[in-house]
């Protein structure tokens, strides 16, 4: 039997509530009705990348920020563990690659995706939601799969369990560095009272072949 407090987050909130996805999804849907703006974490980074670069939505949920990066040109590939909501990302927003992996494991190469990634966007309070466990070696796996001169973003909560000097040292045990930390998603600088990050990070020691 697992141990609640070192479990996925998200796997136990819909294991015990498996109309939790299905709501999810629908709360988007309403929002993208009503002309909400979703593709706030998409326009930073697709400020950062050329035309057509490769993108990684890595805990991409129905499939937002992963859509507005495709409709802007990029090749995108979704990844979550949550077979509903890439369900849903297919069915609203076909073009991308959508696939179910947990992202503790996530071996790209291995499903015959070899290309390693310009820019992994990691938003939406993924981090926060993984097992605390897992945390490192999820940023390990994004880092084996970024190409040479890529970067990851990551954007969670820092009230949520998972604090900014122990995600910083999970950060570095990946083989990663912060290039800048900020507040949010638009840009604001990030400072002692703040209780989100938005970190770009960039590669920095060898870290582990993406097919490993």
């Amino acid at each position: 039997m697992s141990d609640d407090r070192d479990e996925n987050e998200w796997v136990r909130i819909t294991r015990a509530d498996p109309g939790h996805s299905a709501w999810y999804i629908e709360r988007f849907r309403s929002m993208a009705a009503a002309g909400d703006d979703l593709a706030g974490e998409a326009r930073l980074i697709d400020a950062m990348v050329p035309r057509g670069a490769r993108i990684l939505d890595a805990g991409c949920g129905p499939g937002r920020v992963g859509a507005f990066l495709a409709e802007a040109g990029h090749e995108v590939v979704g990844v979550d563990i949550d077979p509903e909501l890439i369900a849903a990302a297919e069915e609203d927003h076909p073009g991308p690659q959508w696939l179910v992996d947990d992202l503790a494991t996530l071996d790209l190469p291995s499903r015959g995706l070899r290309e390693g990634f310009d820019a992994i966007v990691c938003a939406g309070n993924v981090m926060t939601f993984l097992a605390p466990s897992t945390r490192g070696q999820v940023l390990a796996r994004l880092r084996a799969h970024l190409r040479d001169g890529g970067r990851a973003v990551v954007g969670f909560g820092t009230d949520r369990g998972y604090d900014l000097d122990e995600f910083l040292t999970d950060v570095d045990g990946a083989g990663l560095a912060p290039d800048l930390l900020l507040s949010t998603w638009s840009l604001h600088p990030h400072n002692a009272d703040a209780d989100f990050v938005v970190a770009l990070l960039r590669p920095e020691a060898a870290g582990p072949d993406a097919s490993g």
